[in-house]
C-alpha cells in the first residue's frame, strides 16, 4: 500500500508539466487538479508513514521492555543469590530455595536479553526506513509547495496576458472606430460639397457673361443696320 502511494507521488513529480499543460484544454483546471491529486497522495503517504512510525514506536517499547526486564531479572537474581548465601551462612535450609530462585531469575534475564538482542537489528532497520520516509515526505511537501507556487505564477501570468490582450483589442477597436477619423471624413464630404457649389457658381457666372455678350453683339448689329439705313437715305436724297 505504502509503495503504491509513493509510486503515484513519484510519478506526479516526474510528470512533464509543460507537455501535460500543452495537451490540456484548460491548463488552469489541469494545474488545480494536479495540486489536488498531489495533496491527496501526500495525505495518504502521511497516514502510511504515521502507521510505520507507530509500529516502530511499539517495537521500541518492546525492546525497552526487554532491556528493562533483563535488568530487573538480573537484580532479582543478585538479591536471591545473596539471600541464599546469608541463609547458608546461618545454616538455614532455605538457602537452596533462594539459589533456585536466583537460577530462575537468571534464566528470565537471559530470555529478556536474547529478545532485546534479536530485536535490535530490526529496530535499527525500522528506524532507517522511518527516517527515509520522513525525508521523502519532506521532499514531497517541498514539491507540493513548488507546484502550488508554479500554479499561482502561471495563473497570474495567464490573467495578465488576458488583460493585455483585452487592452490591445480595445486599442485596435479604438483605432478602427476613431471618432476623429469619422469627423475627418465628414469634413472631407463638406469640402467636396463646397467645391461643387463653387463649380456651380462658376458655371452660372459663365452663362450670365455669355448672355451679356450676346446682348452687346445684338446692340452693335442694330447700330450697324441703323447707320446703313441712314447712308442709303442720304444717297437717295442726293440722287433726287
Amino acid at each position: 500500500m505504502k509503495q503504491s502511494i509513493f509510486a503515484r507521488v513519484a510519478q506526479l513529480a516526474k510528470a512533464n508539466l509543460n507537455a501535460v499543460l500543452d495537451s490540456a484544454e484548460d491548463p488552469q483546471k489541469m494545474l488545480d487538479q494536479m495540486v489536488r491529486d498531489y495533496s491527496n497522495n501526500i495525505r495518504e503517504a502521511e497516514a502510511a508513514v504515521a502507521q510505520t512510525i507507530g509500529n516502530l514506536r511499539m517495537a521500541e517499547d518492546d525492546h525497552k521492555r526487554a532491556v528493562d526486564d533483563a535488568n530487573s531479572w538480573g537484580n532479582k537474581a543478585i538479591a536471591a543469590s545473596r539471600k541464599a548465601d546469608e541463609f547458608r551462612a546461618a545454616g538455614n535450609s532455605d538457602a537452596d530455595k533462594f539459589d533456585a530462585l536466583a537460577r530462575l531469575a537468571l534464566q528470565r534475564q537471559m530470555t529478556a536479553e536474547s529478545t532485546a538482542k534479536t530485536g535490535a537489528p530490526a529496530l535499527a532497520a525500522q528506524n532507517e526506513v522511518v527516517n527515509k520516509l520522513k525525508s521523502g515526505l519532506d521532499q514531497m511537501r517541498g514539491k507540493l509547495g513548488e507546484l502550488t507556487a508554479k500554479r499561482n505564477e502561471l495563473v497570474n501570468r495567464a490573467r495578465v496576458a488576458a488583460t493585455q490582450t483585452q487592452v490591445n483589442d480595445a486599442l485596435r477597436a479604438l483605432d478602427s472606430g476613431d471618432p476623429t477619423s469619422a469627423i475627418g471624413r465628414y469634413e472631407e464630404n463638406i469640402r467636396r460639397q463646397e467645391a461643387t457649389v463653387r463649380g456651380q457658381q462658376e458655371l452660372a457666372a459663365s452663362s450670365l457673361d455669355a448672355q451679356f455678350a450676346s446682348l452687346e453683339d445684338l446692340g452693335e448689329q442694330t447700330e450697324v443696320e441703323a447707320r446703313l439705313a441712314a447712308l442709303k437715305s442720304m444717297d437717295r436724297k442726293a440722287i433726287d
